[in-house]
């Protein structure tokens, strides 16, 4: 995770409380009382989430159940995300055991506890080899300690007797979740860090938030206690932790038509290089066969899909989309009225089919258009094409209304069809743009590469021509858009 260290910028954190009570609070006054903010109390901003989490206060064994725990904190840390928190401060262990995890479904950053408390170790003057660890069972299990300190240190842990006292002095009934810091449990703690003293510790770390709370009493019996609680609120406050950016998520404006939909997300699949499932792209569909029908405003002026397209967009930019695409060509007629008003990319399929074109084809014949009679009046292609300095010709009126039969028709594919008289009547109308001098022929309508394939040979009337699917074009680029 980036840290940024611009001295202008304002940083609001987000503490997850109830992971904790004491300990929430605890860490809460220590990120107050850090030197960073009380230098400069105008730059840092807080927000302190304290609500009840009824597992926190059950001894972590090696088989406890994280679930409700993990569910927990995205939870709250999705609604520090909407309300524009920059990072969240964990003061909880177990809960990085899974920190990352959390991680690659946010969008904001969780600021790890264990980078700062293993940068204070490393600046530590004692110049410690051998470090004792105070933790739950679950943690110690789990290797957390391991994974950032193995590479330098030798850990050692509390034996047997001094681990089940430790539990005690942190979940018992007269413990430090219920608000002893003196007593039976301090003696158990210090015990406990004596234990791994004993096997050569130099430096004692805590592995439970809690531990924070008896720390300065610790150092004053002369063990050499870290407070992670005052290091992790230093770490938080000196450095801005900086969300790393989040795989690249698209957005589908589905629906339009809905096989349509699953034939373009399965060509995004198919033309994306992947050993494994996590190697391919998120994916968030609105599958909304209610948006009005996009020809029918455009020929008929029947209801506008402006809005319901527009909100679709704006609910997939919500849900996190990096890019838009919309696997309609009709719908495209549109977008120039809606992308203005969002704030990321729609992936315009016609723009990248006439760029493939010119690019694959070149520019010496006409390009041939099987669209929809919407399409082919909105002239959203002849503008695309004419800005790449092809020629584009369109069937006649009677060979249009074999096209719009192919598409609307009884049997046509909206209707389901993908052989048959639908067939017959695109190759007709194909035939007829062929006679005319295309050589290269676009599927503008997104079902018909359900009736014929984008192929760059095929017989036709006699005659080599190249057939080219929008949508197939669409998933290529929207693939090389996810690359890193």
């Amino acid at each position: 995770m980036p840290l940024s260290t611009d001295p202008q910028a304002n940083t609001f954190l987000g503490i997850i409380g109830g992971l904790g009570s004491l300990a929430g609070a605890d860490l809460f006054l220590k990120l107050v009382k850090s030197q960073p903010v009380l230098a400069d109390q105008g730059t840092y901003h807080f927000l302190f989430e304290q609500h009840p989490f009824k597992d926190v206060s059950v001894p972590l064994t090696p088989h406890a159940s994280m679930t409700s725990r993990k569910f927990y904190v995205f939870q709250v840390c999705q609604s520090f995300q909407t309300r524009k928190v920059d990072a969240v401060l964990l003061p909880c262990f177990a809960t990085h055991t899974f920190r990352d995890e959390l991680q690659a479904e946010l969008g904001i950053a969780l600021i790890d506890m264990m980078a700062g408390l293993r940068e204070h170790v490393d600046r530590s003057p004692l110049q410690p080899t051998r470090l004792g660890v105070l933790t739950s069972d679950y943690v110690r299990q789990s290797r957390l300690f391991e994974r950032y300190f193995g590479d330098r240190y030798t850990l050692v842990y509390p034996g047997a007797a001094a681990q089940e006292h430790l539990m005690d002095a942190v979940y018992g009934a007269q413990g430090i979740k219920a608000g002893r810091l003196d007593g039976p449990a301090l003696e158990y703690v210090e015990s406990a860090s004596l234990d791994v003293m004993g096997q050569g510790a130099e430096l004692v770390l805590p592995g439970m938030t809690e531990l924070s709370l008896v720390s300065s009493s610790l150092q004053q019996r002369g063990v050499p206690f870290v407070d992670v609680n005052e290091v992790y609120a230093d770490y938080a406050t000196r450095s801005r932790t900086v969300a790393a950016p989040a795989p690249f998520k698209l957005g589908i404006v589905g629906g339009i038509g809905p096989a349509a939909t699953v034939d373009f997300m399965g060509k995004v699949v198919r033309h994306t290089p992947a050993g494994r499932d996590q190697d391919h792209i998120k994916m968030v569909v609105e599958q909304n066969p209610q948006i009005p029908d996009r020809t029918a405003h455009l020929l008929h002026q029947e209801a506008d899909p402006s809005v319901a397209l527009y909100a679709t967009c704006k609910r997939l930019e919500s849900e996190g989309a990096h890019a838009i695409a919309i696997p309609c060509n009709t719908a495209h007629a549109f977008v120039e009225r809606i992308e203005p008003h969002l704030t990321i990319l729609i992936v315009n399929m016609l723009t990248e089919t006439v760029a493939y074109i010119r690019r694959v084809h070149g520019a010496d014949l006409p390009i041939g258009l099987l669209a929809t009679a919407g399409t082919v009046a909105s002239r959203v292609y002849h503008d695309a094409a004419d800005a790449v300095g092809l020629q584009l010709i369109v069937p006649d009126p009677a060979h249009q209304d074999l096209v719009t039969s192919a598409i609307y028709g009884e049997h046509g594919v909206k209707a389901g069809w993908s052989e048959g008289v639908c067939v017959d009547q695109l190759m007709t109308a194909a035939g007829h743009l062929v006679g005319r001098g295309a050589r290269v022929l676009i599927l503008g309508c997104t079902e018909l590469p359900l009736i014929a394939a984008h192929a760059p040979a095929v017989e036709l009337a006699g005659t080599t021509v190249a057939f080219v699917d929008p949508t197939t074009i669409l998933a290529i680029r929207c693939v090389a858009l996810a690359k890193p």
